[in-house]
């Protein structure tokens, strides 16, 4: 990118005389995905990318243009500064550190280095381990992405970065009858092919087709309120859906939160501990630095049960009285906004069995199949991928199409118990027609009074 720099920075100098702000992304991308279902290869993508956009503001309203041809940058300039001119707004920018930074992530396998072949025998090895019993249908995905990118802005600020990430995903069918039933489960990070020979194979296949096996016995779900354990993966869901969406600053401003206000107030337990942290490098979330320059760090958002944090970008800060916390995302060709990076609750200090001993008829909810939530209202619906009974402090019987719902507040507040274990996971979120890629997760957690849904 470096042939880049010297001309972007020329065009900012040109430009700033005429407004108040400018900055300019620019980047180059190459992405790879496969799919293989039941053996066969059924899709292969490849793909490079590049793109600049320029990011103007003037008289408190943005002005922003994109091409994917390099040439037209002193064009799509000139557009950015018109569409700001012909406009009136309010926008205001928060302080920001100047800052110059050259960003690598170390990587040891790059994926364009694996072949084609190589990444459809990882699609074949896992099909293969996942097939026993009573599966009937397997599909297996790849992809990986590598980019780099840099930032300029009139500030004085560059920031150059790479990212490489990559993903595997598995969905197996089991079939009994007329009944089916599925297990699925995504491994990857901010790594390249190397994340696939650190991972034990043979333990996330098998345990994905044995999920979708032990459904097809399982009994329906009683409905009403009981105590539950939230594992790892419905935890960072609940933190990451209920929560975490309440606390972008955007939200706030628009008065479509429930979260509005609360500042400084007792949200839930005092045990409960949330954090978003895109300086997380093991989290799938991960970016050194956010689509405003704004350098990440652990952001606390939950402080034992208080509300004391929210996501920003510059422009939502600047509105709220408050820095930005680096959550300001998008990629080149779109319009950064407040995002989540990698949201989790923060471990405790119980084991499993600590968390459960005294739960007498409870519900252990694990994984989850997606949901809803309403940040105005605060009010959410998951569903589970899978559950279990507790009776007496014991794991007893599989269930099946259980759901969780209800007020993000009261929930928050009946968290009696955190677990010491620790796990993120694997994801993407969609907000405003973008998709990111994030993570969330935390240790397992002990919910009292939680209103479960079933069949029964």
């Amino acid at each position: 990118m470096d042939e880049y720099i010297d001309i972007c920075q020329n065009v900012i100098s040109k430009t700033i005389p005429k407004v108040d702000y400018i900055d300019i992304r620019a980047g180059t991308g190459s992405t790879t995905g496969l799919v293989m279902k039941d053996r066969n290869i059924d899709e292969i993508k490849t793909g490079n990318t590049f793109g600049v956009r320029v990011r103007v503001l003037n008289n408190g309203a943005w002005g922003f243009a994109y091409t994917n041809d390099f040439s037209k940058l002193d064009e799509i300039t000139e557009t950015s500064v018109r569409l700001s001119n012909s406009l009136k707004g309010e926008v205001e920018l928060a302080e920001a550190d100047v800052v110059t930074d050259k960003i690598k992530n170390d990587v040891k396998i790059q994926p364009s280095d694996v072949s084609i072949e190589e990444k459809k025998n990882l699609l074949k090895e896992v099909s293969d381990i996942a097939d026993f019993g009573e599966i009937v249908s397997i599909t297996a995905s790849y992809s990986d992405n590598e980019s780099n990118s840099i930032f300029l802005n009139s500030d004085g600020s560059l920031i150059e970065q790479n990212t490489t990430r990559t993903v595997l995903s598995l969905n197996s069918v089991a079939k009994d009858g007329e009944m089916l039933q599925n297990g699925h489960g995504s491994i990857g990070g901010v790594k390249g092919f190397e994340v696939f020979k650190e991972e034990d194979l043979e333990k996330y296949a098998r345990e994905i087709s044995e999920k979708a096996i032990r459904l097809l016995s399982a009994e329906s779900a009683p409905s009403g309120q009981y105590p539950i354990i939230a594992d790892n993966l419905l935890t960072g869901v609940l933190i990451h859906e209920a929560l975490g969406h309440a606390v972008e600053g955007d939200l706030i401003i628009q008065n479509d939160s429930i979260l509005k206000d609360k500042m400084g107030e007792i949200i839930a337990s005092d045990i409960v501990n949330i954090f978003d942290d895109a300086s997380m490098k093991d989290g799938y979330g991960y970016y050194a630095y956010d689509a405003e320059g704004v350098k990440t760090k652990p952001n606390q958002l939950v402080k034992d049960g208080k509300l004391v944090g929210l996501l920003n970008s510059r422009e939502s800060g600047k509105k709220l009285g408050m820095n930005s916390s680096g959550n300001a995302r998008s990629y080149i060709q779109d319009q950064p906004i407040v995002r989540m990076s990698n949201t989790y609750l923060q471990p405790g200090e119980l084991t499993f069995d600590e968390l459960i001993e005294d739960i007498k008829d409870g519900i252990y909810l694990k994984g989850s199949r997606g949901g809803q939530v309403d940040t105005g209202k605060g009010i959410f619906q998951f569903n589970a991928a899978e559950a279990y009974k507790i009776n007496n402090g014991e794991i007893t019987t599989t269930l099946r199409d259980v759901s969780l719902s209800g007020n993000i507040l009261e929930t928050l507040k009946n968290v009696a118990g955190v677990g010491k274990d620790f796990k993120m996971s694997v994801g993407n979120c969609g907000k405003g027609g973008q998709i990111v890629p994030v993570g969330d997760g935390g240790p397992h957690t002990k919910i009292l009074n939680a209103l479960v849904g079933g069949s029964q």
